[in-house]
């Protein structure tokens, strides 16, 4: 059932609830983990929304974006343009453009064509910008979370490639090569198998400044971080990570100490994702052929459109005690596919109840299939503990503008 009744009653269903006093405790947790002197990166890709941006903002995150839209709220969350990291495969000239206009001066490139771009932009505003060669390696150690390098992708420049690459990479008009920017995996739940792989960056590392001689004043080692999404339970915590961390710097990159080497890593899921429940209210009940189906007014064009076809863990909501029903959890619209969980337990639940998912505060809404079939987007409401600091709405119901 909803654990914010009078939140439904004021400002209806669907509607998704962020929590800033555990975004904060989530930011504070995830720097305590981390060696000191880490720069933390927010992805605003898991929740542009500027409230949550700025919370984290405001305890010592800087921002990591990949789009003017996202750029344009991390800009009202009050980030420095000149501490944004842009990232992306498909940055476009006009992106580029806006982007340097705006400030920003650190970007992190997949290819050589993608730094000419870059440079292409930053000289016809007469400026120099700091990039990062996301680097696509061949390998990598880890046995658990989505993998994310060592096959064909369009994420980063292959390392067997750098050798050959390494002259015409430094030699970008409108760029300097600062460092190197890795990201391994996502969602790792088991700490032996992120630190087996923050190894093997740091080794990688380490190996291509002496080998082809890429520099290092910058290194961005990625995320990976697991907390869960749309099912009950905490973050995942990580209680050696830092010290052996610190460990794998001193054997690896032993000028970190002395501050040789700006270090960073990046996190959207661990930062937000444990601040935010949807409230979804319960429409219809029905049985069809032995099984139950609860029917809410958020669907897949609500809660993250990527789980309704398996791409994410399926959601749940919390049953007290022993008592619970089997049944399905589905949205409004009219596709099959429109489902949030199949076979779950759930509690008594009938038409004009209120159940909420918990752990949505990263790829909710704007990881969602919003427009289709037109619905309104669901109400968006920020706290701080017991206190509404904020309620909002994304518009994207406008008519059509179409041209003769």
């Amino acid at each position: 059932m909803s654990q914010y009744p009078e939140l439904a009653a004021k400002f209806g269903t669907p509607a998704y609830v962020y929590d800033l006093d555990v975004v904060a405790e989530s930011r504070d947790q995830l720097f305590g983990l981390l060696p000191e002197g880490f720069q933390l990166y927010y992805a605003l890709k898991a929740n542009p929304h500027p409230e949550i941006a700025r919370e984290l903002r405001s305890g010592g995150c800087r921002a990591e974006i990949s789009s003017t839209g996202e750029l344009a709220n991390a800009l009202a969350a009050g980030f420095e343009p000149g501490e944004i990291l842009y990232t992306g495969p498909g940055k476009t000239n006009g992106e580029l453009e806006h982007a340097i206009a705006t400030g920003v001066r650190t970007f992190s490139v997949e290819s050589l064509s993608d730094l000419q771009h870059v440079g292409a932009a930053a000289e016809k505003h007469g400026v120099t910008v700091s990039c990062l060669l996301r680097v696509n390696t061949t390998q990598g150690s880890a046995s658990s979370g989505i993998r994310m390098m060592g096959r064909p992708s369009q994420f980063g420049i292959d390392a067997e490639t750098l050798p050959s690459l390494m002259p015409a990479l430094k030699a970008v008009p409108g760029t300097r090569v600062v460092g190197a920017h890795f990201f391994t995996m996502s969602n790792a739940q088991d700490e032996d198998s992120l630190l087996s792989e923050y190894e093997f960056v740091l080794q990688s590392a380490a190996q291509l400044r002496r080998e082809v001689g890429l520099p290092l004043e910058f290194l961005d080692i990625g995320g990976g971080f697991s907390s869960p999404y749309a099912v009950p339970g905490p973050r995942t915590d990580y209680p050696k990570l830092r010290a052996g961390l610190e460990v794998l710097l001193d054997l690896y990159l032993p000028e970190w100490r002395d501050g040789g080497i700006e270090l960073a890593c990046e996190s959207g899921r661990y930062l937000s994702g444990s601040s935010g429940s949807l409230l979804a209210g319960v429409v219809n009940v029905k049985e069809s052929r032995g099984q139950r189906f609860v029917i809410l007014d958020a669907g897949i064009n609500a809660l993250g459109g990527l789980s309704g076809i398996g791409r994410l863990l399926p959601a749940a909501v919390g049953v007290e005690g022993e008592e619970f029903q089997v049944g399905s959890l589905v949205g409004p619209l009219c596709t099959p596919g429109d489902s949030l969980a199949k076979a779950a337990k759930l509690p008594e639940l009938s038409v004009g109840d209120v159940v909420t998912v918990p752990n949505v505060g990263a790829y909710g809404v704007t990881a969602s299939l919003i427009s289709f079939l037109g619905r309104p987007a669901p109400t968006e409401v920020v706290v701080r503990g017991a206190d509404v600091v904020s309620v909002s709405r994304l518009d994207y119901q406008r008519a059509y503008e179409v041209s003769p």
